[in-house]
């Protein structure tokens, strides 16, 4: 019987340790499951129980113990290490700032030891120039002051001799009389003014003696063309009434020769109608064919023109809705550069944010990678401490095996208090568990204080963000403001433009006065040197007369010859008079070269001017060539808007040409047929009166009426046709 108890105590002490080896696999997987279901027996002591009790209780404890303090060395060793990576980072980089710091100071030392170096010779500089260039300005004050004074008072006396010029060149027009008497005085005692009446006498009275005889002939002419018109006129109205009359005779013609040509139709083919009625009713149907044929093409042309009507009714509401595409697609070009502005500085605020994000996001990566290294450290080195536990349990089971045959007895008495002892085991290895637990509640909960720090950052960084929008929303109304400058420049420019064309329209206006000056100036000099060269002429002509005079020795002949000549008469050929003539030609001269200068003065300053203004039309041209891109692309989009516009208009105008050619081909084919219905109407007319007649003089064949009637009935449904 004992050895059967060995036996079976053996088997059982065996299913115990395959239990502790699966409860030691349960603890690296921190699921601990040492229950066990063994027979024991009630022959062992109470006192043995109780001591192998207190060896395994004592055991475990010391174990845990050190477990937990090697645990606890651990974790403070890593928490040593990353204070003092901590710390020497942040040392790191206090230091660094240090360094930079000093730098900053030290450039900014240099900096401002050579801007005072440079403001220093700046100082010295402009007053070394100063000196030279006020006394240079001083002497020029002085000459432009004498110069001014000079200009004042040469135009006061200018001023002065004008107005006394002025004043005395008044009530210019003298009689026949005073010019006579004028002409005897010398020059010397002859005035500005009556010299002036007297050579305006001079000029006007030929032109007064002109204005006379072409008055005289003007009305003569007048009478002539008066008598001309009465005589065209009664002449034209009995070409009318003769026309007329001619017109009604030719009539009256037309009407008697139709009449005779009738009549001997009538008289020679009595029995037209009877032998002939095949051809006509031939004609009749060829003509209705024509009829039908004409409707026809009728009816196409004018399904073509209201085809054509209904073409550009469809182009008119197309060009209306592509005008109201266009300024609704301006208004859509403007509101989506609007929005995309907004949404360009929102998604640079967002990429910004999205850089500081990706940041903040590599850093808690870098701390997680951390983490997750230190865990994984961590649970390597329970892995190891729970192998060596392990390995210790498993020398200590074999131990105990080894006792356990001396012991086995009591063992399998007291095998539910190990089992007891198994689950207070488990007890506290689910209680190291809840401390692992609460370590890692910690380590949450610090990650999370990260995460809430991270998301205090974010909204640090929002309130940046708003910040930032709210410089945009800045920047955008200054840029409305300058748009608005710019517009405002457009309408100066606009204004400048105006100015530009007005001052060239005036420009070519005082041109072409100034010509026309210029011309008339040439005539008149052309006319002078034309009367010039006829006093020269008689001048030369009277000097051979007078050679030839004094040649001869005979007086008589002698006076003969110069009355022949035209001595005696009225010549102006005095000294004097050469004298006066002479002068009047000089002031002329030096008042045609005066205007001269002038207009040339005049003409210069209006070039200058107009380069100008087309220097100020080019800066223009610039600004507008400058302005930003979407301006310049709607600009190009309205101005192929435009030529679209133009080239729908050109295409209308043609349909309209089609339309307008339509409609005369019609109104010709309506003449046509309204023409081929009198024709009609008149042959028919003549048939009916054929048959009127037939019928009275031949009523004694019933065919031959039956024959008429059809004829009758026939053209008088064509007549209703």
């Amino acid at each position: 019987i004992f050895n059967r108890i060995y036996k079976e105590g053996s088997k059982q002490q065996l299913k115990p340790t395959a239990a502790n080896a699966s409860s030691s696999l349960d603890l690296e997987s921190e699921d601990i499951s040492l229950e066990t279901t063994v027979p024991t027996t009630e022959d062992v002591s109470s006192s043995d129980e109780q001591r192998s009790q207190k060896v395994t209780r004592q055991l475990i404890e010391r174990k845990e113990l050190l477990h937990t303090v090697q645990l606890l060395k651990i974790e403070l060793s890593q928490k040593n290490l990353i204070i003092d990576n901590m710390k020497a980072d942040h040392m790191s980089k206090v230091e660094e700032l240090e360094e930079k710091l000093n730098d900053t100071i030290h450039q900014k030392q240099v900096l401002s030891l050579r801007l005072d170096s440079q403001l220093q010779l700046f100082e010295q500089l402009v007053f070394m120039k100063l000196v030279p260039s006020r006394r240079q300005q001083s002497q020029r004050k002085q000459e432009m002051e004498t110069i001014l004074l000079r200009q004042q008072q040469l135009e006061e006396t200018n001023r002065q001799l004008c107005e006394k010029l002025r004043r005395s060149l008044r009530d210019l027009d003298i009689s026949e009389d005073r010019y006579q008497e004028l002409r005897g005085l010398p020059d010397d005692k002859i005035s500005i003014q009556d010299y002036v009446s007297m050579h305006f006498y001079e000029v006007v009275n030929p032109l007064r003696s002109q204005l006379a005889d072409l008055t005289a002939l003007k009305n003569n002419l007048t009478e002539e063309l008066n008598l001309h018109r009465t005589k065209t006129k009664d002449l034209m109205e009995s070409y009318e009434e003769e026309r007329r009359l001619r017109s009604e005779l030719e009539l009256r013609s037309q009407r008697l020769t139709l009449q005779l040509a009738d009549a001997k139709q009538q008289i020679q083919e009595g029995d037209y109608r009877r032998e002939n009625y095949p051809n006509i009713k031939r004609e009749r149907d060829h003509f209705d064919a024509e009829l039908k044929e004409l409707k026809r093409r009728f009816d196409t042309l004018d399904l073509a023109h209201t085809a054509v009507i209904r073409e550009r009714d469809t182009l008119s509401k197309e060009v209306a809705t592509l005008q109201q595409s266009v300024t609704l697609l301006q208004k859509d070009k403007e509101y989506l550069h609007r929005q995309n502005m907004e949404l360009s500085v929102r998604c640079a605020h967002e990429e910004d944010r999205l850089e500081r994000l990706q940041v903040h996001a590599a850093a808690s990566q870098l701390a997680a990678f951390s983490l997750d290294h230190y865990k994984s450290e961590y649970e390597n080195k329970l892995r190891e401490e729970l192998e060596n536990i392990r390995l210790k349990t498993s020398q200590e089971i074999e131990h105990l095996q080894r006792t356990s045959r001396e012991m086995y007895e009591r063992e399998n008495r007291h095998l539910r208090e190990a089992r007891d002892n198994a689950v207070l085991e488990k007890d506290r290895a689910v209680t190291a568990e809840r401390d692992t637990q609460s370590r890692y509640d910690q380590l949450l909960e610090q990650y999370r204080q990260l995460q809430l720090g991270t998301e205090s950052r974010v909204a640090e960084m929002s309130s940046q963000a708003k910040l930032h929008s709210f410089e945009a929303e800045r920047a955008h109304l200054v840029k409305d403001e300058t748009a608005k400058a710019l517009a405002q420049c457009q309408v100066e420019c606009e204004k400048q433009q105006k100015k530009l064309e007005l001052l060239t329209q005036e420009f070519y206006r005082l041109q072409s006065s100034s010509e026309k000056r210029v011309t008339e100036l040439q005539a008149q000099s052309a006319e002078q040197a034309a009367r010039l060269e006829t006093y020269e002429k008689l001048e030369r002509e009277l000097d051979e007369v007078t050679m030839q005079a004094a040649e001869i020795e005979n007086e008589e002949e002698a006076e003969r010859v110069l009355f022949s000549y035209g001595y005696g008469a009225n010549v102006p050929t005095t000294a004097r008079r050469r004298l006066k003539q002479s002068v009047h030609l000089a002031r002329r001269v030096l008042q045609l070269e005066r205007q001269n200068t002038s207009l040339r003065r005049e003409l210069e300053q209006r070039k200058a001017q107009a380069g100008e203004m087309s220097e100020e039309l080019l800066a223009a041209n610039q600004l507008l060539q400058q302005t930003q891109q979407p301006y310049s692309y709607m600009i190009e989009t309205v101005r192929q808007r435009d030529a679209q516009i133009g080239v729908l208009k050109e295409r209308v105008g043609s349909l309209e040409d089609q339309v307008s050619s339509l409609r005369k081909e019609r109104s010709a084919l309506e003449q046509v047929k309204n023409g081929m219905a009198a024709d009609l109407e008149r042959f028919l007319n003549h048939r009916e009166v054929h048959t009127h007649t037939h019928t009275h003089t031949h009523t004694h064949t019933h065919t031959h009426t039956h024959t008429v009637l059809l004829f009758t009935d026939c053209s008088g449904g064509k007549f209703q046709n």
